[in-house]
């Protein structure tokens, strides 16, 4: 029997509250609790996204390791060109190397993190 369950995901970044609304536009998540250091969104599930500011911040470089993705998130879409698209005008970026092929597209959000959209 498991001792802990998933809490949340927190993401380091600059500015929070910026990342908080591209991540809260992508995924329909609510705000659930807002400082100037750290901000949260949540939706119900139990696990929440976080966002943690911290000063002079480096965006991970990938694919490359000088600054590593650290982590990244999957998010489980049901169109896979629609959502890269709405996700670019919620201001994501494609990088080149895209390594899923038809199964999933690499993006980074606004402060450089690697996510994927994966269908299904």
């Amino acid at each position: 029997m498991p001792i802990a369950t998933l809490r949340g995901v927190t993401l380091d970044c600059a500015d929070p509250r910026a990342l908080a609304r591209f991540y809260q536009e992508l995924t329909g998540m609510r705000f659930g609790y807002e400082s100037d250091e750290f901000v949260a969104l949540t939706d119900g599930s139990g696990c929440d996204l976080g966002f943690q500011q911290v000063d002079r911040y480096l965006a991970p470089r990938w694919p490359g390791q000088d600054v590593p993705q650290q982590l990244h998130l999957d998010l489980r879409v049901e169109d896979l060109d629609a959502a890269e698209k709405l996700a670019l005008r919620f201001g994501a970026v494609r990088p080149d190397h895209q390594p899923g092929g038809d199964r999933w597209r690499v993006l980074l959000d606004p402060a450089g993190h690697p996510f994927c959209l994966v269908v299904g």
